[in-house]
């Protein structure tokens, strides 16, 4: 691996290109030349210069979003390039060359310098000035690019096809404005989305471009405006299933269940596969009795659980979480206990009501603070109260083992963002989160006086064997080893790795079927994608393990009877290891760095980036097969440590909310319980 990053190894790719003052004009065309021959790709580009002042750079900035100059005194233009250090693969520009055919084999490539085919040998060219290889002013560059045909990278649709024509000009086409909207909504941009789409006012009839549009403003929370727009893409057969699945969404989300049933059975009519409209159908049904409590709340009342709340063919982990957190602080994790919220679901006076007349909140777990699910304006994280709602909750209120979930790469709005953490973090009673990587970025968003708030809490689930009545150890695991991969947010995962990955864990397979039988274990639906790629791609089968169509009590028999978990959703590495299975990670994404790092055992990570992930996977895994009593005996004893940290801090949260927290504190830790549960009392 080279110089890809500490946290996750994804590796940073880059064109590099040498400039001088005279050339300065050649580098503008030759950027041009590289959008407009390469719209789907967007790298740092590095530009080698003698000592040149920075405004030299402003004409290129205008062409491409990532112009990086970098000073290299004493060297002319037409010296070779070497690889700046702080990159693992660069691909060399010829200055005031021309750009073509396809880029895509040498940014996959695994050199650390490599150099396009000469122009002239190349497939169809884009010179110094344009297309055709002729002068281009700006606008005739930016033009150019909105004309482009097929996928354009966001960051490319954001720096060069906006701002959009202005009155006097011809209107842009519709595609291009839904696209341009779409990428800044992508890049969580929303103001900026709605504004360019609600701008487009010749192409009002156009659903996508509506249907876009009611997305943009469901994430700033402006709901009405949402459901006009959302409401006339509906008119179009092609979109209308999509716009009733966010119609459904919008109504469930402020409290209007029957609504959001209408709006679903409407969808569906419209396409019957239509998973968004399938989910909230079911999500709305009414229950049996009217929708009356099954039973009576126990002596003391119940607690609020704000959770999101999967069901369904949804996430596995996602699904067993709520559980898993209702575990830690009462052995009675039911309905007589409990009053599930769904965390998406907006905090209003209704809601807040609700709230105020139990005995306490909980908010968690899972990877709340993430900014591209279900967004919202009020927050700026996954729970979706305003500021005013959340300073009018009267009781207890803990943030127990929630994640903060950006991908590498990933942006949000940091400003409502970190008002809305102040203001969590001063109504908390507890403020835990589950790892120490996400406790370190909460306590950044926060003032000085607010950071001591947040504190480390495990995932509970990292804990099963602690928490699960009656639960009991295998003699010796002799279920298979299971693999598992996701593909949510692919390009933050893999970037332009994914054939290399895929190539590795084949071989990887190969190696590990050596040991026994390997199966695949699939969180969600969309994992399953490995198993199909797999076998087109590289002639093999792997048996399906549909975790998402399992209860919890069946997914974590899966777990704790396998050999050896390979994971690389989150919950595929803590879920088995809480059921004491040994584990290794395919890190895609900071928070299992995270994990690894909070129990001492970094190297059971693996970078899905990593020049020779195969090696290393099938070594460390066949370390941990050959010598599995040891490997057990490890995971139990990092365990014991996460489960002491739980101890302490259920011991103050049982004293503010009442309620009958599982097991007891080792004896040696009963003093420190004991301060917990004052300070967390006096809070």
């Amino acid at each position: 691996m080279g110089h890809g990053s500490a946290v996750t190894g994804r590796r940073r790719i880059a064109f590099a290109v040498r400039t001088d003052g005279p050339r300065l004009p050649a580098l503008e065309g030759l950027l041009r030349g590289l959008v407009l021959s390469q719209p789907a790709v967007c790298e740092d580009v590095v530009v080698l210069h003698p000592g040149l002042p920075d405004t030299a750079f402003d004409a290129a900035r205008r062409v491409h979003p990532r112009v990086v100059p970098r000073l290299a005194p004493g060297r002319a233009a037409t010296d070779p390039v070497e690889p700046p250090a702080d990159y693992d693969t660069v691909v060399v520009l010829p200055p005031g060359g021309r750009i073509g055919g396809d880029l895509g084999p040498f940014l996959r490539s695994r050199e650390p310098l490599v150099s396009p085919d000469p122009p002239d040998t190349a497939c169809p060219r884009c010179g110094p000035g344009g297309a055709d290889g002729g002068p281009m002013s700006d606008e005739e560059f930016r033009a150019a690019f909105r004309a482009l045909p097929g996928p354009r990278h966001p960051a490319l649709l954001v720096h060069c096809a906006l701002p959009l024509p202005g009155p006097g000009a011809p209107p842009a086409p519709p595609g291009l404005v839904r696209a341009a909207g779409t990428a800044l909504y992508r890049q969580g941009r929303f103001a900026e989305a709605a504004e360019v789409l609600s701008a487009a006012a010749p192409h009002a009839g156009d659903a996508r471009l509506q249907e876009a549009l009611g997305a943009a403003l469901m994430a700033l929370s402006r709901h009405e405006e949402a459901e006009t727009h959302l409401l006339l893409a509906t008119a179009d057969p092609a979109v209308a299933a999509r716009a009733y699945g966010r119609l459904a969404q919008l109504a469930w989300l402020r409290g209007k269940d029957g609504t959001a049933h209408g709006y679903a059975r409407e969808g569906l009519d419209a396409d019957p596969t239509d998973r968004t409209c399938r989910t909230m159908l079911g999500r709305t049904r009414p229950r049996p009795g009217g929708g009356a409590e099954p039973e009576a709340p126990r002596p003391g009342g119940r607690l609020a659980h704000v959770a999101l709340y999967a069901s369904g063919l949804d996430n596995a982990g996602d699904k067993l979480l709520p559980e898993a957190v209702r575990m830690c602080l009462d052995t009675d994790t039911g309905p007589r206990r409990w009053h599930p919220v769904h965390v998406h679901r907006l905090v209003d006076d209704a809601v807040l009501e609700q709230l105020n007349a139990l005995r306490g909140v909980v908010v968690g777990g899972g990877g709340l603070f993430l900014p591209d699910t279900w967004p919202n304006g009020n927050s700026g994280w996954q729970w979706n109260v305003p500021d005013e709602a959340l300073a009018r909750i009267t009781v207890p209120l803990a943030v127990f083992a929630v994640g903060f979930n950006l991908f590498q790469g990933q942006d949000y709005a940091r400003d409502r963002l970190a008002g809305s953490l102040r203001a969590l973090a001063e109504r908390s009673v507890f403020f835990g989160l589950r790892n120490r990587g996400s406790v370190e970025r909460v306590r950044e968003l926060l003032p000085p006086s607010l950071r001591d708030r947040v504190e480390y809490q495990p995932c509970p689930t990292t804990v099963a064997r602690h928490l699960v009545p009656g639960w009991t150890d295998p003699a010796r695991r002799t279920g298979p080893v299971l693999l598992n991969c996701a593909f949510d947010r692919a390009g933050l995962r893999f970037g332009h790795d994914y054939p290399y990955v895929l190539a590795q864990l084949a071989t990887a397979v190969r190696r590990l079927s050596e040991h026994g039988e390997v199966r695949y274990a699939a969180h969600a639906p969309s994992d399953e994608k490995f198993v199909h790629d797999l076998r087109r791609e590289h002639g093999m089968t792997l048996p399906v393990d549909a975790l998402y169509a399992l209860d919890n009590s069946a997914v974590r028999a899966v777990y704790r009877d396998a050999r050896l978990v390979i994971g690389m959703r989150g919950h595929a590495t803590m879920i088995p290891f809480g059921c004491g299975t040994p584990v290794l990670s395919l890190v895609s994404h900071p928070k299992m760095a995270y994990f690894l790092e909070d129990i001492g055992r970094p190297e059971w990570g693996i970078p899905v980036h990593a020049d020779d992930l195969a090696e290393r996977l099938a070594a460390r895994a066949a370390d941990l097969l050959d010598g599995q009593d040891a490997a057990v005996a490890d995971v139990h004893a990092r365990q014991r440590e996460l489960w002491r940290v739980t101890r302490e801090n259920t011991a103050g949260l049982t004293a503010v909310f009442g309620g009958e927290a599982p097991g007891a504190a080792p004896a040696e830790d009963q003093p420190r319980a004991a301060s917990s549960a004052a300070r967390t009392a006096s809070r």
